[in-house]
């Protein structure tokens, strides 16, 4: 199938990618002409394992390209809106780039299409978009509409295209559901090699979910705020434990046990980060506060996350009684691990605050410095943990890479 991806961000880059490895004919598209002329001389804009092999394999052999959105969505068959939904200063997301591409299509596609809503949005988006598309539609336009939230992971995207746990799709018509089912056929069936991993290619065969648009709009958000809820319990928890001289990883080990809790999400930390869960979370309270919703649950869960940095800086002042002058090493700056991406990551606000109260810092990362540069200048970077550590008066874990936890076990 001749497919169109508008936007090359972490989902958009990865879905067209992915796309193409498994046979379809994929055009990916975005507003950056400089990212665009990146990835078709195989440099990524980000990290992602393994993303770049398969970037570059399906390039060569031609079934993926990269051009302007104008192009790619002229003749494409099925269009995955992949664009980003920022937050605004109110909480609510930015859908004009999301509109724009409404905009475009309907402008620019002859044919019958099929036009899917990947980007995270709030529900009855997909309404909107019907809208947008009618508005600006050239004559004897056939639109069907899907929602088909993504549910990668950073760090282990490649895999989670591959074996899902579920594929959801909200749709309109029984046309629709057969079309995204042709286009996902190999990953429900499962009859694709895993380009990462080959002995995957036996994982069991991921849940086909087909519901209406607005129940799909609704899962993403829900799904990834429960999931910011299960972080902050696992943190009070945590904060209970020390005061009670509990061990919060054996209980984590207990609960996680129980079949209808799982293990997932209950290591206790620093607090959660990255661009999905604190948009999604500030996200989901406006939609219920709109609906006419109280959702003081999902308030109180954003309010124990954005303390934890001021929690943990207390902790250290108590180890070094005072911190202006001490040399503090903090391992780790993306938001987690097998990323580049500091977005909202808690390391962030954590080397601005140590830096504020006068300490001496170095970090070690090993994909994420040069983001961190732009932001927190004021930070020595170093190319190993044992660099960064060198004369430290104290040792800050942020990110669990693999390398820095290593290293701590060595020494």
């Amino acid at each position: 199938m001749k497919i169109s991806v508008i936007g090359a961000g972490y989902v958009g880059l990865t879905t067209a990618a992915c796309l193409a490895e498994i046979g379809h004919t994929v055009s990916c598209a975005d507003n950056d002409e400089r990212k665009l002329d990146l990835l078709g001389n195989g440099q990524m804009p980000f990290f992602e394992p393994h993303l770049e092999d398969i970037v570059v394999r399906n390039t060569k052999a031609g079934r993926l390209r990269f051009e302007t959105t104008e192009a790619a969505v002229t003749g494409a068959q099925a269009i995955f809106i992949c664009v980003g939904t920022p937050p605004l200063e109110n909480g609510e997301a930015d859908l004009s780039a999301v509109a724009n591409v409404a905009r475009t299509i309907g402008q620019r596609t002859a044919g019958p299409c099929l036009v899917i809503e990947k980007s995270t949005v709030p529900v009855q988006t997909g309404q909107q978009l019907k809208r947008q598309l009618q508005l600006y539609a050239s004559k004897g336009l056939h639109c069907n509409l899907v929602s088909n939230p993504e549910f990668l992971r950073e760090g282990s995207a490649i895999e989670d295209f591959f074996h899902p746990d579920r594929v959801v799709i909200g749709v309109e018509t029984e046309e629709a559901a057969r079309q995204m089912e042709e286009i996902y056929r190999p990953i429900l069936e499962q009859n694709c090699i895993c380009p990462v991993h080959a002995q995957c290619t036996n994982r069991k065969k991921p849940a086909w979910v087909v519901t209406d648009m607005n129940s799909s709009e609704l899962i993403k958000h829900a799904s990834n705020s429960f999931l910011a809820m299960k972080i902050s319990f696992i943190n009070m928890v945590a904060d209970l434990c020390e005061q009670v001289g509990a061990d919060v990883t054996k209980v984590a080990l207990g609960m996680g046990m129980d079949p209808r809790i799982g293990p997932a999400f209950l290591n206790p930390g620093i607090g959660f980060g990255g661009f999905c869960f604190p948009k999604d979370v500030q996200a989901f309270v406006r939609i219920a506060e709109k609906a006419g919703c109280d959702f003081s649950l999902l308030k109180e869960v954003e309010r124990i996350n954005k303390r934890r940095i001021d929690l943990f800086v207390e902790k250290v002042r108590r180890e070094l009684w005072v911190v202006r002058g001490q040399k503090i090493a903090l391992f780790g700056i993306a938001f987690k691990p097998n990323t580049d991406d500091i977005r909202f990551a808690p390391a962030i606000e954590l080397l601005n605050m140590l830096v504020r109260e006068g300490a001496i810092v170095s970090a070690y990362d090993p994909q994420a410095a040069e983001k961190a540069k732009t932001v927190c200048p004021d930070v020595q970077y170093c190319s190993t943990p044992y660099e960064a550590a060198r004369g430290a008066d104290a040792i800050l874990i942020a990110t669990e890479w693999e390398d820095s936890i290593g290293w701590i076990g060595r020494n």
